[in-house]
Parts: structure tokens; sequence; C-alpha cells
């Protein structure tokens, strides 16, 4: 577990110092979610894993209600919906139930060991997640609803459920895929449009993307230094401690400090892939479990890394994911650290 939270910690001080060149008194709050999220990890690993598993469809059940009631009710931000105020700070029920959902997927999967050959199992599977991330996408949100999808085909492309299932769906999904581009809103559809042709409309839906790559090309080897980022310190850059914190942080701190970045990573990926390896050598119910939870938490980790950092650079259109623990916010940070201690 120290191989996880050391680099996590490493990851965090990373964040607060992005934060401290940008946004000082953000950084502060920063700091707060902080706390939280070490007492969440502590208070975890006090009442234990098993308990919250048994408990799993229960927690399932209550974030299914707490989404739809975020919808009707909740704070309005850019035409979206995803957080409740609670006055001190906003509550954003889909990113804690993340991993929820990946535990309540793996528990439900493990116990079911005799059904793998039945498609009813397969449907269930599918409806427990088409749900939630119907909901989140209709907030909208459809950068998490795609980060509900990698964790459910993250776990069912390693279960011993039939394959050809899985088959039939994703060509199902490649065929109505045309389809869903007229239930996009109309920024999503701007966002993709942007980054098939950047030049289309510089200073509308690919502004971003072009501020993003001008901060990190800016940025160099060096860094520009603390607090010295002219695209993210003037605001030329939207969303610089969230969306965009890595092209932030490599104005500031260069190539060398983005680098640090991937190595630390790099060595969490590795940790990870060892623990998968691990478990997948256990034949019995708990390893099982146990196995299927990292595999989840491995791809809610690996899909946030990878699209976060890829729309930073250009690679991927804007989706609004969270790089994370660089990324400002208190419920990425608390779920982050709420997975580290719920993972075997």
């Amino acid at each position: 577990m120290l191989t996880l939270l050391l680099p996590s910690l490493f990851l965090y001080v990373f964040g607060l110092f992005n934060l401290l060149g940008i946004h000082q008194s953000l950084m502060v709050n920063q700091l707060v979610f902080g706390i939280f999220a070490i007492l969440g990890f502590i208070g975890i690993k006090l009442v234990g894993q098993r308990f919250f598993r048994t408990n799993s469809k229960f927690f399932y059940w209550s974030f299914i209600a707490l989404l739809i009631v975020t919808y009707i009710i909740g704070l309005e931000v850019k035409g979206s919906r995803r957080w409740i105020d609670l006055y001190f700070f906003s509550f954003q029920g889909s990113e804690f139930f993340k991993v929820f959902f990946i535990l309540f997927l793996a528990d439900y999967i493990s116990r079911n060991k005799r059904h793998y050959s039945n498609p009813i199992l397969f449907l269930k599977c599918m409806a427990y997640f088409a749900l939630p991330a119907f909901i989140i996408f209709k907030q909208p949100d459809l950068g998490n609803a795609i980060v509900y999808a990698c964790i459910f085909f993250g776990i069912i492309l390693v279960s011993h459920i039939k394959k050809k299932y899985v088959l039939y769906t994703i060509i199902c999904t490649l065929l109505l895929l045309p389809l869903s581009w007229f239930f996009l809103k109309g920024y999503q559809k701007n966002r993709i449009l942007s980054f098939v042709n950047p030049h289309v409309d510089s200073q509308g839906a690919s502004y971003n993307m072009r501020q993003a790559l001008i901060a990190v090309g800016s940025g160099k080897f060096q860094g520009r230094g603390l607090g010295l980022g002219t695209q993210s310190r003037l605001f030329f850059l939207p969303e610089n401690h969230t969306d965009f914190a890595y092209s932030s942080l490599v104005e500031q701190f260069g190539f060398i400090g983005g680098l640090s970045l991937v190595v630390l990573y790099a060595t969490m990926t590795v940790h990870l892939i060892r623990k998968i390896i691990t478990f997948s050598y256990q034949r019995d119910t708990e390893g099982y479990f146990k196995f299927l939870f990292t595999i989840g938490f491995f791809s809610y980790f690996i899909c946030q890394l990878f699209v976060n950092m890829g729309m930073n650079l250009g690679l991927f259109p804007i989706a609004g994911i969270t790089l994370p623990l660089i990324s400002y916010g208190g419920s990425s940070l608390v779920t982050w650290m709420l997975g580290l201690a719920l993972l075997p």
C-alpha cells in the first residue's frame, strides 16, 4: 500500500504547488480537502473493506438516488447539474460513486460464478452500468460517463462472463454510434468538431485546446517558474486548475515537472499491475473479487490519466475529466483516497 500512498502524496504536493502559482486561495481549500481525504482513508481502513462489500448493494442504490436528486435539484454550473451545494462545499455524487460502483460490480460478478455462461447475468451487469451512466450523461457529464464505461468494460473483459456477449454489445454500440450524435449537447458536438479541425473556430470551441498547447509549449524544459506562467496566471487558459491543471503545471515547471508526474503515475501503474497479476492466480471467490476490484480501480485510474493528459496535449477531444491528485477538487481527491483504502 505504501508504494501507492507515497506517489499519491508526492502528486498531491505537486498539485498544491501548481495551485500556489495560479490560485493561492484554492490551494488553502485543497489543503482542507486533503485533510478530509486522509480522514476518509483512515475511516474506511478502520471499518474494513468487508463492511462496504457486504453493503455494496445498499451503497449502489443510495448513489443512484443521489444522482437522480442531483439531476433534479443540483447546483447548475455552465448548464450542467453535477453538484449538490452543501453550503461549505459542493458534493459531486458521480465522483464518489466510482469506487462504490467498482465495489458493487466486482462483488456481484464474483458471487455469481455459476451463472457466467448465462446471458441474463451479463444483461443484469449491463443494466447496473447503463442506469448510472445514463443519468450522468444527462446531467450532462460525458467525461464521467466515459469513465464508467471504461470501468465496466475493464471488469467485464477480464471476468469469466462469456466474451461473445461483450462482442455483441460492442458491435451493436458501433452500429448505433452515429445516432449518438443527435443526443449530444451543442458544446459537446463543438468540442469534437474542434478536435477534428482546430482551425474552424479558434476563438470558440477549440480555444481551450489551443491555449493548453500554448501553455505546454511555453514551459519548455525547465518551465517559466512558480507563478510565472502567463497562460495560466493571466487566465488565457480556462479551467487551468481543473481540466487543464496538467498544462498549467508544465507551463510553470516545464518538461521536468511534466515528466516527474509521468514517472510517479508509471510507478503506481506498475504496482497496480503487480497486484492484478498476484490476484489472478487466486481461484477462490475472495481472490476473484480482489482481482476484479483491482481491475476496476486500475481502469478508473488509467482512463482518467490518459484522457486528461491526452486532451491537455491535443491528442483527445476535451471531455471534462480530472487528472487524479493534480486537478483541484475535493470530490475527486477524496474519491481517490477512498479507492486506495478499499483496494485489497
